[in-house]
């Protein structure tokens, strides 16, 4: 179940990561490699916190694989002017996928530090599921010269925060399925609501009189 959980994270998120370098008018090679860093990072800063060596994207070759596989069928699609980007329902299934990623990699990161970690806390499970989530994204923007998405953009990392603290407290009571799909679910609803109702947390207004100082 972990391993399907993390396949279709990684396909998912793979997905978000060749878009971005499409729209950044990025070569194959750079949309394939944005595809993958943004499956596989969050994984990768996962398993060295928790001292898994090596990383499980090096060990099981396949998740790494896929993601290349998707990032050139992504590009070979745009380049056949099949612009995902400029219709709305695509729009909307990437956006889908992306949340669908969050939500897996978030709880397979939970998963992973209970597993791997004797008598681990709920802020370690908490703190390693969230790096998970967002990891990936993180190194995808930083790469495309953008400020991260989690920084700026809706109610994201915090929808990845908030699934998994219910996922670490029903751990002990449900189980791991039931947890991880708990969690897996209120983190895609959380995200989805916050892209269609514009949730954001507070930002800092800037005076432009300032700005011109």
């Amino acid at each position: 179940m972990v391993f399907i959980f993390e396949f279709i994270g990684t396909v998912a998120f793979a997905l978000s990561g060749a878009d971005v370098g499409i729209r950044k008018k990025m070569d194959l090679f750079g949309v394939t490699i944005l595809a993958m860093i943004t499956a596989v990072g969050g994984g990768i800063i996962r398993d060295i916190i928790l001292n898994v060596t090596p990383p499980a994207a090096f060990r099981e070759p396949v998740f790494t694989l896929s993601a290349i596989a998707v990032g050139i069928f992504s590009f070979i699609t745009a380049r056949r002017h099949i612009q995902l980007q400029q219709i709305a329902i695509c729009e909307v299934l990437l956006r889908t996928m992306d949340s669908i990623g969050l939500g897996l990699f978030t709880v397979v990161g939970v998963e992973t530090a209970f597993v791997h970690v004797q008598d681990a806390n709920i802020y370690l499970a908490v703190f390693v599921g969230v790096i998970t989530g967002i990891g990936g994204g993180i190194f995808r923007d930083v790469l495309s010269c953008s400020t991260p998405f989690v920084f700026v953009k809706h109610f994201y990392a915090c929808a990845s925060l908030i699934g998994a603290v219910v996922c670490a407290l029903c751990w002990p009571l449900l189980g791991s399925i039931f947890s991880m799909l708990i969690g897996a679910i209120i983190i895609f609803v959380l995200r989805n609501l916050a892209a269609h109702y514009r949730w954001s947390l507070p930002k800092i207004a800037q005076n432009k009189q300032a700005m011109k100082l």
